[in-house]
């Protein structure tokens, strides 16, 4: 009988629904307090890690209580001299592998090819005895100044009122001004606002000129949750990228029940989403002449 291959799609959903349904005390999502928000990086090259793995280290960090952002294979802590403890359990990363497909009779079907998707383990820095320093790698820009980055996308911010939300028929993120955000016992208001004001830059991405996303969903929708989904990973992205805390916003507790419906019944929306999110946090820092709106023609 042959061993049942292992579904990386079913494996971190289950992780992360679990994360949510045992969240104790004041609700958040999980990749709002892994690791502290710290972007995960690669014991043996020092990059960050990218996409749904960010989320699912974030996961693992949360439900095992790490709090070291450093992970690598077996075989890389073995090269930096480290030795991964004996009875510890592997957490695990995706990767996608391209393979071409035998071409047919159809000339057309030559140039196919199928991609697939390849777990692999990895063990936190504190899985492992004699674990060095890792640096990680300088990121490909300074971002420190986060104004100037949100500046850069051209995104028009109005601040005003008491609602934070991105209006697509104007193109525009409204935001209450920033001496309204007070924080929290685990935020300043400098962290809160910019979290907040990433989350609605993320929904500024969708338009069809830009990342085209469906925003035609209302709140109870699968749609709207998925869009939601979306917002929250490329929020906390864009906040480990720029060095910002994640603070979760108020209203976020409302849309619980429709995250977990979407998650359970398709194994394969958290990776959609964070595929998503990926994709804005990309459009969002790639270096492009200002593009104009349609709305402003």
């Amino acid at each position: 009988m042959s061993k049942e291959r292992f579904d990386i799609h079913q494996h971190l959903t289950d992780r992360i629904v679990a994360a949510i349904e045992a969240g104790a005390g004041p609700w958040q999502m999980p990749w709002h307090r892994g690791s502290g928000g710290r972007h995960p990086v690669n014991i043996a090259s020092g990059n960050k890690y990218r996409g749904v793995n960010v989320l699912a280290l974030w996961v693992e960090a949360q439900v095992t209580g790490y709090g070291s952002h450093v992970w690598g294979t077996y075989r890389q802590w073995a090269e930096k001299g480290a030795s991964v403890r004996k009875g510890q359990k592997a957490s695990y990363i995706v990767f996608y592998r391209q393979t071409e497909v035998e071409a047919g009779d159809d000339a057309e079907n030559e140039s196919k090819s199928r991609v697939f998707a390849r777990a692999a383990p990895v063990f936190n820095a504190e899985q492992v005895d004699g674990s060095p320093q890792v640096t990680p790698a300088a990121p490909v820009e300074d971002l420190h100044d986060v104004d100037g980055f949100v500046a850069r996308t051209g995104a028009k911010i109005v601040h005003g009122g008491n609602r934070a939300c991105f209006v697509p028929k104007l193109d525009e993120i409204h935001m209450p001004r920033r001496e309204l955000f007070t924080g929290s016992a685990t935020s300043t208001p400098t962290e809160a606002y910019y979290s907040t004001l990433l989350h609605e830059l993320t929904h500024w991405t969708a338009l069809p000129h830009r990342c085209d996303r469906d925003l035609s969903g209302r709140f109870g929708t699968d749609s709207y949750a998925m869009e939601e989904l979306v917002a929250e990973l490329g929020a906390a992205f864009l906040c480990a990228e720029l060095g910002i805390a994640v603070e979760p916003r108020a209203d976020h507790a409302q849309y619980l029940a429709h995250w977990l419906n979407v998650l359970k019944a398709d194994k394969r929306a958290i990776f959609t989403a964070a595929s998503k999110a990926g994709e804005a946090l990309s459009f969002l820092q790639s270096e492009r002449p200002a593009i104009a709106s349609p709305l402003s023609s």
